[in-house]
C-alpha cells in the first residue's frame, strides 16, 4: 500500500492581481512634489544667469562710460588757459574767478580746461543749460551724445527740421565731480578757493597750484525704478 502526497502551491491569481494595480495617490503626489522642485531649481539657476549676465554688462557699459569721460579730459589743463583760477581781492574774503565753466562756454564743446566739469551730470533726461548742472548724454569721449542703439544696429532717434537727432542710451547718466587736494595727500580735499600764504622758508601755493581729483560716477535706472542705481565709479589724479 502506497502512500501519495499530495503539493499544493499558492494560486497565481492574486500575484496577478497585485501586479497589475495603478500607482496610488501618495506615490503620485511624490513624483509631482519631485518634478516640480527639479523645475523650480532649473528656473531659479536660469533666473541667476539672466540677472549675473545682466550685471555684467552693466558693469562693462559703466566702465566703458567713465572711461569716455576720462579720455576727453585727458588732454585739457586743470584750468582755463586765458582766464585761469584766481581770486579777487573785493575787501573781504575775496572772489573765486575761473572755476567751472567760463563766460560764453554752453555747452560741453565750449570745455577747454578740467575745471569746467566740475558737478555736471551727461544724462538720458539732461537738458541744455547749466542751471541745473544736468546735460544731454551720456557722452563719449568726443563730446556726441552716445545713442540708443536698435537690435539691427541702427542708432535711434528722431529726424526734426534741425536734422537727425539721437535718443541717448536710455537710463545712462555721468556724473562728474573735480576737487583739489593735498599735494602730499590725495585723500584730502580743500575747498575751491584754498590758497595757503607764505610762510618763513615755505614760498606759499597759488589758488591754481594744487592738483585735482576728478570722479566720474556712472549711474543707471532701469525703465520701472524710482531710481538710479550707481553701476560704476572711477577716479584719477590730475597732478
Amino acid at each position: 500500500m502506497s502512500t501519495r502526497f499530495t503539493r499544493h502551491t499558492q494560486p497565481r491569481k492574486s500575484l496577478r492581481k497585485q501586479s497589475d494595480r495603478g500607482f496610488t495617490l501618495i506615490e503620485s503626489a511624490m513624483a509631482t512634489v519631485i518634478i516640480g522642485v527639479g523645475v523650480l531649481a532649473m528656473v531659479d539657476a536660469q533666473t541667476s544667469f539672466i540677472t549675473a549676465n545682466s550685471w555684467s554688462s552693466h558693469a562693462a557699459s559703466g566702465t566703458y562710460l567713465a572711461n569716455e569721460i576720462r579720455e576727453m579730459t585727458r588732454n585739457l589743463p586743470k584750468h582755463d588757459p586765458v582766464v585761469g583760477l584766481f581770486i579777487e581781492d573785493d575787501g573781504n574774503a575775496g572772489v573765486l574767478h575761473g572755476w567751472g565753466p567760463d563766460a560764453g562756454e554752453v555747452g560741453v564743446d565750449d570745455f577747454d580746461d578740467i575745471d569746467d566739469f566740475d558737478g555736471i551730470t551727461f544724462s538720458f533726461q539732461g537738458t541744455a543749460g547749466f542751471n541745473d548742472g544736468d546735460l544731454p548724454g551720456p557722452i563719449n569721449a568726443y563730446g556726441e551724445i552716445i545713442p540708443d542703439i536698435t537690435i539691427d544696429g541702427t542708432e535711434m532717434g528722431t529726424t526734426t527740421e534741425d536734422g537727425f537727432q539721437v535718443t541717448a542710451m536710455s537710463g545712462w547718466s555721468q556724473q562728474v565731480t573735480v576737487q583739489k587736494v593735498n599735494p602730499f595727500d590725495p585723500s584730502s580735499v580743500y575747498a575751491d578757493n584754498y590758497f595757503e600764504a607764505a610762510l618763513n622758508d615755505f614760498p606759499g601755493r597759488d589758488v591754481d597750484e594744487y592738483p585735482l581729483r576728478v570722479t566720474v560716477r556712472v549711474f543707471y535706472q532701469a525703465a520701472n525704478a524710482i531710481q538710479a542705481d550707481l553701476v560704476t565709479e572711477v577716479m584719477w589724479i590730475v597732478p
